[in-house]
């Protein structure tokens, strides 16, 4: 038979201290004496009583954790190195303040029910596009969130770099170079949210955005180039690529993440098309620095990991009471890599 589990009624009765007395010597110390609290943990000990975590978390009124609350699915979302990424920059941040991480996937498909039922003190969610219904989930939990490369209102705080000019940049480097054969891989419109609405602000907007703008200076308009999408993988900006190139040859790619511009690149290798010779490639992101199939990569860098921790320190300003900036910008810069040259 399983043995009783000691309680903190069994340490109050035979100290002869209350229940919130107990509580305090192991929640609260500095509120009861230091011989209360001395003979309250030495019967503790010989009772053999270990505090029930989720207990104290409720006498305390926190959960000690924060949630990272991923887009997609988890082998989705955990194959792409920008989010392994921004939770280390996150995680790191959770160490400096005691708190736990917990990672959370859509429960059945939904954000929404993922939210409802999600135990943290706040949340962190990468991309997603927040609408009237999540805001009012959000106010009536009175749930910090922050959200990185998202779409929020007021009830969230939002981090991200300046997409349009970023890309606007990410462009200008492959027109500056004479390319007009542009095929731009670009994230799936709904990568980061599903259903999200056609008036939504998203990431993909943006950088369209700054691609037409590029594109005017140099009389063309996005309708100019081929713009296809693909999820966020190795494999599928590799696949997406071979199926590009059995119907066209452009002279550049310009993927809007470069975990797909290696896909790319991986992709030129079989067809034994020299890169930046023959085809170029553009990434955005900057998560890979050390070189890949023996070229660097030219790319956009944004630090995720500085994503990360700058969205862990504002979500725990807000957990404190504090009241960061509602709207924020990390900053980004373009890496001349090894993969860009010259049009042919």
């Amino acid at each position: 038979m399983k043995a009783k589990r000691t309680t903190i009624s069994d340490i109050a009765k035979k100290s002869g201290y209350s229940k919130t007395a107990v509580s305090f010597a192991f929640n609260c110390p500095e509120r009861i004496s230091d011989g209360a609290r001395d003979k309250i943990l030495k019967i503790a000990k010989e009772l053999d009583y270990w505090p029930d975590p989720m207990a104290r978390n409720f006498s305390l009124g926190r959960h000690m954790t924060i949630g990272f609350l991923l887009p997609q699915m988890v082998e989705t979302s955990l194959n792409n190195p920008y989010t392994q990424a921004v939770i280390m920059g996150i995680g790191e941040v959770c160490q400096e303040e005691d708190y736990n991480l917990t990672i959370i996937p859509p429960l059945r498909s939904s954000i929404s029910e993922a939210i409802i039922n999600a135990s943290v003190d706040g949340l962190i969610a990468l991309g997603i596009y927040f609408d009237s219904d999540l805001n009012d989930i959000l106010r009536r939990r009175k749930l910090p969130v922050v959200v990185i490369d998202g779409t929020g209102g007021e009830a969230v705080i939002n981090l991200t770099v300046d997409d349009i000019s970023a890309s606007e940049i990410q462009m200008e480097s492959a027109l500056e170079m004479g390319h007009r054969n542009i095929a731009v891989i670009s994230l799936p419109d709904d990568a980061f949210a599903a259903h999200t609405p056609e008036s939504a602000t998203t990431i993909v907007k943006k950088r369209k955005l700054g691609y037409e703008n590029a594109l005017k200076r140099h009389s063309m308009s996005i309708n100019d180039i081929g713009i296809y999408n693909t999820n966020t993988t190795f494999e599928d900006g590799k696949k997406c690529a071979l199926d590009i190139l059995d119907r066209q040859r452009p002279t550049c790619f310009l993927c809007m993440s470069d975990i797909v511009a290696l896909g790319v690149l991986s992709a030129l290798k079989d067809r034994k098309i020299k890169c930046p010779e023959e085809i170029s490639v553009v990434g955005f992101d900057g998560i890979f620095q050390d070189g890949f199939f023996d070229k660097s990569l030219t790319t956009i860098v944004q630090s995720a990991e500085d994503k990360g921790r700058t969205s862990a320190r504002l979500l725990f300003q807000e957990i404190k009471g504090e009241k960061p900036p509602r709207n924020n910008l990390i900053p980004f810069y373009f890496k001349e890599g090894e993969t860009l040259s010259q049009a042919k």
